[in-house]
């Protein structure tokens, strides 16, 4: 008996552990202020010493109520993302900012943030926003947003966000859970992969023929970030 309490005691313990580091580990201190010229590899990066922590540190003059240029690219949108590589104060406190612009039937297309849920809300114009479940289900839950309302992307699943307007840009602010959340534009990490994935496993992977697959290889595969 002692014995199997000891098991299901340990497997709790390691339960919570792996729910503790799940996401961004939280901070042992006050803050961590990023200290970029070490040289030291950890997972995040070494603290500067508190000593010469400055305010500067915890700040940027992003320009954030400024618009951005969104015929950067074909897809129309223009993400501004103030990240820990921003703003050095940010490490190890779990979030990060967004402005995207989106152009007139401009588009954020199909991506995952590997390290974060995201909140987004809309600033000006309208978007229809959606998102994938994970495998088997797949299932689509899509919204149309207009100015003001709030939006919630999970964890890890592809979503999107798409100004159907085709005469008025949009904007929206989105807040993301991790210092450094990451992105993977699917269409950009399938078919402008560096070096690329063989033409034969994407043909067998979308049941497309290879010359398909070839052409979109060819593709200018732009990122819409800044």
């Amino acid at each position: 008996m002692a014995s199997s309490s000891y098991i299901l005691l340990t497997a709790l313990l390691a339960l919570a552990a792996w729910q503790a580091i799940a996401s961004d580990p939280s901070p042992l201190q006050d803050f961590c202020v990023a200290d970029n010229s070490s040289r030291v590899l950890v997972n995040g990066f070494v603290c500067k010493d508190p000593k010469d922590v400055k305010a500067e540190d915890f700040f940027l003059a992003a320009k954030l109520d400024t618009p951005r240029d969104t015929k950067m690219n074909k897809v129309g949108s223009n993400v501004t993302l103030i990240n820990v590589l921003r703003i050095p104060g940010l490490n190890t406190l779990g979030i990060s900012l967004a402005r995207i612009d989106y152009a007139p039937l401009g588009e954020n297309p199909p991506h995952t943030h590997p390290r974060a849920t995201e909140i987004l809300t809309v600033l000006e114009g309208t978007l229809y926003v959606g998102f994938v479940t994970s495998n088997p289900e797949n299932k689509f839950l899509s919204k149309v947003l207009n100015k003001g309302d709030v939006f919630v992307f999970p964890e890890g699943l592809i979503h999107f966000q798409f100004n159907p307007n085709p005469y008025k840009p949009a904007v929206a602010i989105a807040a993301l859970s991790s210092q450094n959340p990451g992105a993977i534009t699917i269409a950009n990490a399938v078919f402008g992969s560096k070096p690329m994935i063989s033409d034969d496993v994407l043909a067998k992977a979308f049941q497309v023929d290879k010359k398909t697959v070839d052409w979109l290889q060819a593709q200018f595969w732009a990122d819409n970030h800044n």
